[in-house]
């Protein structure tokens, strides 16, 4: 598909299959996301990939929705801030930013691969940090479900053109 069907199929998915991920699918993915650029290539990030019995169940206890509860793979996504450039004029911190972009990347190739998944950023960031599965000097930013879908996805909606272009 070319990048603009991408872009279209892309959407937040929370229904899942009961089933694993295929191991080629996470190894595209873990590409495509170690590719994404940052500012001054500082790339202050690291993945983790859940996916197997008790870690998965700590991390799915982060987060209190139900649909969360058949999802095959959680990727935790993280940033550092002492890794991140820094803007001098103002001393903007960029790992905010990097972080998103590199888990675009990853929920975009997810797509390609026709797994679903969903950017989760309402989650309990100090039980996550209690589980011990995140290591020192880092700060979970997102997690991602990842799986296939269960359910067909709905039409995407967004703002006419003339509301997010001036």
């Amino acid at each position: 598909m070319n990048f603009k069907e991408l872009c279209t199929a892309r959407q937040s998915c929370r229904s899942y299959k009961n089933e694993p991920v295929p191991q080629e699918k996470l190894d595209y993915i873990r590409e495509c996301v170690r590719l994404a650029p940052s500012a001054v290539n500082r790339q202050p990030w690291r993945f983790l990939v859940i996916d197997r019995e008790p870690m998965l169940s700590q991390v799915k206890a982060c987060y209190s929705r139900d649909w969360i509860q058949n999802v095959p793979v959680i990727v935790i996504c993280l940033k550092n801030e002492q890794e991140a450039w820094t803007r001098q004029s103002d001393g903007h911190n960029h790992a905010d930013i990097d972080i998103a972009i590199a888990t675009e990347h990853l929920c975009l190739a997810a797509t390609e691969q026709e797994l679903g998944n969903c950017w989760v950023c309402n989650f309990d960031v100090q039980r996550l940090m209690g589980t011990g599965l995140i290591p020192e000097g880092f700060t979970p930013a997102v997690l991602v479900p990842l799986g296939l879908p269960a359910d067909e996805l709905r039409p995407k909606t967004r703002k006419p053109m003339a509301e997010v272009w001036g």
